[in-house]
């Protein structure tokens, strides 16, 4: 049934309920997003972990402290449609891997969950929001990259992924990505792996087709008006999870993908505090909890990486 490809583009294969790390819609007006452009699950599902902020958070000569803290709020660019990492249920909740993480670090910024405003920032906008303040920080699936550090700096990683496929369930000429010459391919505007696809020459320029959105890739190949979606696996397995009747992830991954959490370039302080408190989730279980109880759920297990401080 339709509905039920549609809705399940934006569900989140999780088991444990809680509330508590689940964060409120905080922005009625969307930025750089489609509030329409993903279906949303009816309940948000979370790792249960508890963020509770720091009274005595303190970043010396930081100006995005600073502006966080004068403002009792921070606002965090993320993505709202990605099963398991970053989504938002019908209720208005922000839920997944990368939100669980950017409350997180809010948390240890002295910032309640309820104070965070999200926003949602399309991939090709994300240095753009960054560099103007739009936002504070940015946890969505963001790969660091040498061309990215020229406009913004990273903090991390705190995830590592790698580039794979997602085809429909009965498709068997597309094996992995020597296997897409003459398929319609399609991934995010903006994204590391649709460049990657066109600089590499996978398949024919006219054959790569972008949105803004993964999910409206997950659409179009539910439709059987592209031939394969290519992301990070991290993100496809999330979809397939949801759609298991009708789409799978083949191949192996041909990339490695570092995510990390995007920061203004110039703020060195705040780098390094955002680094010190992602290292300390690695080393107290507070990563694995979240992860475990999130992305983990697709069925794919993970550790932490290795720290590299940007």
């Amino acid at each position: 049934m339709r509905y039920k490809r549609v809705a399940a583009v934006a569900m989140m294969a999780s088991l444990a309920l809680s509330a508590a790390a689940c964060g409120k819609e905080g922005n009625p007006t969307p930025s750089g997003g489609n509030a329409s452009g993903g279906a949303q699950s009816d309940t948000c599902k979370s790792s249960g972990v508890t963020f509770t902020p720091k009274t005595d958070a303190n970043v010396a000569g930081s100006p995005t402290f600073q502006k966080i803290k004068s403002a009792g709020k921070v606002t965090i660019g993320v993505k709202f449609d990605q099963p398991n990492l970053g989504y938002k249920d019908a209720q208005g909740n922000r839920c997944g891997f990368d939100v669980e993480i950017a409350q997180y670090v809010a948390s240890t910024l002295g910032v309640d969950p309820a104070k965070i405003e999200y926003k949602e920032i399309a991939s090709a906008n994300r240095e753009t929001a960054i560099k103007g303040g739009e936002i504070d920080y940015y946890v969505g699936t963001y790969s660091i990259t040498d061309k990215r550090k020229n406009d913004v700096s990273f903090a991390g990683p705190y995830f590592v992924a790698g580039q794979d496929l997602l085809v429909r369930k009965d498709e068997s000429s597309i094996t992995g990505k020597d296997t897409l010459k003459g398929k319609k391919v399609c991934s995010a505007t903006g994204s590391t792996p649709i460049q990657r696809v066109r600089d590499e020459g996978l398949t024919e320029p006219n054959n790569i087709v972008e949105f803004k959105t993964y999910s409206e890739c997950v659409s179009q190949l539910l439709d059987k008006k592209v031939d394969a979606v290519t992301t990070d696996d991290a993100i496809l397995k999330g979809y397939a999870a949801q759609n298991s009747d009708e789409l799978k992830v083949v191949g192996q991954p041909f990339s490695t993908e570092k995510y990390g959490i995007g920061l203004p370039k110039d703020d060195k302080a705040f780098r390094d505090y955002v680094n010190d408190q992602i290292e300390a989730a690695f080393k107290d279980g507070t990563w694995q909890k979240i992860y475990d109880g999130t992305l983990g759920k697709s069925g794919s297990s993970a550790t932490p990486p290795q720290l590299e401080r940007y």
